[in-house]
């Protein structure tokens, strides 16, 4: 743990010839290991560790190795670590350890070793307890010279590429005490040879496809090994059943990890008998009834872990009676209840609360003051309707995270400058009120939105706070000017500010040194043109000016914000015409939405250049003209997405992208679900002529809005390709002649609207369109006959 700045080892060490003790870990050294170090025939400690550690030196330079025979000089060597060493093109490497006669402990985890030869011809390994293998490319079987090594005490294989069965042969391995094989392709159950090992006190298989009933495992946990096993980690291991009762026969479990897998029923009575248990993860299951008392009896209990099940009911006092050492609760995702009694003492104290959806009001739980040096609360949704105790703003003083988001906790939020370890604070959905108070400025994320809070962003408030990724203040009553002190805030990802009460201008503070990259000032009455400072953001994909009172043209400056994915200006009073730079700058844009303004002349054909473009609404202005052929072309409106994807690289700071769509005759707020829509709305303007057979080529079409304009001629025969469709609007046009029979095959069509055109002819009655009963759909075409009209 010093500096000095990435030089190689010297040579010269190699002249210590009485050295017994060499260590050189995160020394700031790098390079090929010198061969000279096979000189030092006396030493027994060799720790050259290399690895990055952000609280002390960052590593300049990589340790690597090259022929390692020079290793078989150190006959005195009993412990070697060369963790984070390079070995991608070491050679003989694993000949040179096993001529060693006194070692004891090899560590070569996070090594890049590509591969470990499957046998060798003599094992000389006679002293070897220890061997860390870890973090590697091994690709291959588990090689079979290490179950000759019968003074193994410690094997560590995790997170390497290898396959296959687990070999029997482990069996072979009386002294081994701890067992890590989790992250590897290895699959099928746990061979019964290891009920033999009587030592083996850590089991670690998280990972692996085990694929059984945890029944089917008995067999294996019915030999000696039940009277030494102390940690047994299965998690994601696809194990399914209940939970049986030879668990509970592990007698010094202390640690039992079965998280992530499919194991369903009730938690039995009798995991109560396992009085050494410290720690029990039993997340993301299909664990369901309520939870026994017993869980009580625990009193050497640290962690708690039952969150993402089906479990419900009450939990009352005796569920926590002798958890005296608890220190970790996590309950969230459940169906749970806490009820106590207003005055009680809970025994523990915790560091961890997690109990989101975990329904504890509506008075504000009154125990939760005892926990004093708690670091992180999550409250969320817990059906709390009360005033906020003043209490809770001091007993937050040591915590790291905060989320009391999704009650009705009221009150007043005071000045929280004190909390300094607070990184992430999340008080939404709630009914606070009052001014903004000031808030300490390590805070990464802040999230207010859905509140009460009142009156003006103050230049102050974000002064300080340079570690902010993640601001909300939406959906609040929120006045005034946004402040030219938010352009300060150089590490923010995500800012919204929208459904406020905010007015003025954007400020025009804006630089290159940003790394933002969603700015959602939707519904306000901010005004005047967008700054052109903001295009200095090059980091910016999202965009949203909607519902606000802006006014003028699309500014040029705009032309710039070339990484934009998403730009929401619909509902402002926009004038102009739609520019044409749109389709020549804009390339990654996927989601346009210029909705109800005044925009007017003719729908520049170069929009079908954005080939990422799945979304587009022009509704609602002034347009004129008709529609593109080229629209056909629109690449990303052909593609059928099945599963949610993400928009902006906002995600990670906490933030989900929404947008309000208008589809299928309704406007909704979507998130999750707008990365699979297709859309394309020019519904309401001025537009005429014959729609272009090529838009039938869009296949991923979601929605078709055409709606409220002068269009003519007949609908298409080929509108059957439209497989995805679900939402059709052509109403209040022009269109004549009949409804083609094809219009049945669109089997996904959930929304349907013909009226008000010069269509004739009888109503197809098939497939599809038997499921639309409702005359208004058809209704203003004299010349229309059939089911539903009459």
């Amino acid at each position: 743990m010093n500096n000095f700045g990435g030089i190689n080892i010297p040579e010269f060490m190699g002249s210590f010839h009485q050295l017994q003790y060499l260590n050189l870990s995160r020394a700031g050294l790098g390079g090929l290991l010198p061969h000279q170090l096979g000189n030092l025939c006396n030493l027994q400690y060799l720790d050259l560790y290399n690895d990055l550690d952000p609280n002390f030196v960052v590593r300049v330079r990589e340790f690597s190795i090259g022929d390692a025979l020079w290793i078989s000089h150190l006959s005195s060597l009993k412990h070697l670590n060369l963790r984070s060493v390079n070995f991608q093109n070491a050679t003989h490497w694993l000949e040179a350890l096993n001529m060693l006669p006194s070692i004891a402990e090899i560590y070569l985890s996070l090594c890049e070793i590509p591969s470990v030869p499957f046998s060798l011809p003599h094992v000389n390994f006679t002293s070897l307890f220890v061997l860390d293998l870890s973090e590697n490319f091994i690709n291959s079987t588990i090689p079979s010279w290490l179950f000759n090594i019968s003074s193994l005490e410690q094997l560590d294989l995790s997170a390497n590429n290898l396959q296959g069965n687990i070999p029997p042969a482990f069996g072979n391995l009386a002294s081994l005490k701890g067992l890590n094989l989790a992250g590897n392709l290895l699959q099928g159950g746990i061979p019964t040879s290891f009920k033999n090992l009587c030592k083996l006190q850590n089991l670690i298989l998280s990972g692996i496809n085990i694929s059984k009933d945890l029944l089917e495992l008995n067999e294996f946990f019915s030999g000696c090994v039940k009277m030494s096993l102390e940690s047994l980690n299965l998690s994601g291991t696809n194990i399914s059943g209940q939970l049986p009762e030879w668990l509970f026969q592990l007698r010094k479990l202390k640690s039992l990890q079965l998280k992530y897998n499919l194991i369903s029923g009730p938690i039995p009575v009798s995991i109560g008998q396992l009085a050494s248990l410290q720690e029990l993860f039993l997340a993301q299951n299909q664990l369901n009834e309520t939870i026994p008392e017993s869980v009580g009896w625990l009193s050497q209990l640290v962690s708690l872990d039952l969150e993402n099940n089906n479990l419900e009911g009450a939990m009352s006092e005796a569920h926590f009676g002798n958890l005296t050492e608890l220190k970790y609760l996590y309950l969230s995702s459940n169906s749970l209840a806490v009820k106590v009694k207003s005055n009680w003492l809970p025994p523990f104290r915790l560091e961890s609360l997690r109990m989101d959806s975990c329904k504890q009001g509506p008075e504000f739980p009154a125990w939760l003051q005892s926990q004093i040096n708690i670091s992180e609360i999550d409250m969320s949704n817990a059906g709390i309707v009360d005033a906020m105790p003043n209490w809770f703003w001091s007993l937050i003083s040591t915590a790291e995270y905060v989320s009391i988001s999704g009650n009705q906790l009221s009150g007043h939020v005071p000045n929280l400058l004190h909390l300094n370890n607070l990184y992430e604070l999340d008080l939404s959905s709630n009914d606070f009120e009052g001014p903004l108070p000031y808030f300490p400025p390590g805070l990464e994320l802040l999230d207010l939105s859905n509140n009460s809070f009142s009156g003006t962003i103050s230049l102050a408030i974000f002064m300080n706070m340079l570690k902010l990724q993640y601001l909300s203040l939406s959906k609040n009553n929120l006045s005034g000017k946004i402040p030219s002190s938010i352009c300060r805030l150089q590490a923010l990802v995500a800012l919204d500010l929208s459904k406020n009460l905010l007015s003025g201008e954007l400020p025009n503070c804006w630089n290159d040194s940003s790394s933002i990259a969603v700015m959602d000032f939707s519904s306000n009455n901010i005004y005047g043109v967008i700054p052109e400072s903001i295009c200095s953001i090059a980091s910016l994909q999202s965009l949203h000016l909607s519902n606000n009172s802006r006014s003028g043209e699309l500014p040029l400056s705009l032309k710039y914000c070339t990484e934009l994915v998403l730009l929401d200006a619909g509902y402002n009073d926009l004038k102009g015409e739609i520019p044409t730079w749109i389709g020549e700058s804009l390339t990654s844009l996927e989601f346009l939405n210029l909705r109800s303004n005044m925009l007017a002349g003719h729908i520049p054909p170069n929009l079908s250049r954005l080939s990422a473009l799945q979304f587009l609404d022009l509704a609602d202005n002034e347009l004129l003209g008709t529609i593109p052929r080229s629209f056909g072309n629109f690449t990303a409106m052909k593609v059928i997405r099945k599963f949610p994807g993400l928009i902006t690289g906002a995600f990670e700071s906490g933030y989900k992208e929404q947008m309000p769509l208008t589809t299928k005759g309704n406007t909704l707020n979507y998130d999750e679900l707008l990365s699979l829509l297709n859309i394309l709305d020019l519904s309401d303007n001025n537009l005429f002529g014959g729609v272009p057979e090529e838009l039938t080529n869009l296949f991923g079409l979601f929605s078709l809005n055409l709606s409220g304009n002068h269009f003519t001629g007949e609908i298409s025969e080929n509108i059957s390709k439209l497989q995805q469709l679900e939402s059709l609007d052509l109403s209040r046009n022009n269109f004549s002649g009949t409804i083609p029979s094809s219009l049945a095959a669109l089997t996904s069509l959930a929304y349907l609207n013909l009226s008000y055109n010069n269509l004739s002819g009888e109503i197809p009655l098939d497939n599809q369109l038997l499921t639309f009963n409702n005359p208004s759909i058809y209704i203003g075409n004299p010349g229309l006959c059939g089911f539903p009209l009459n």
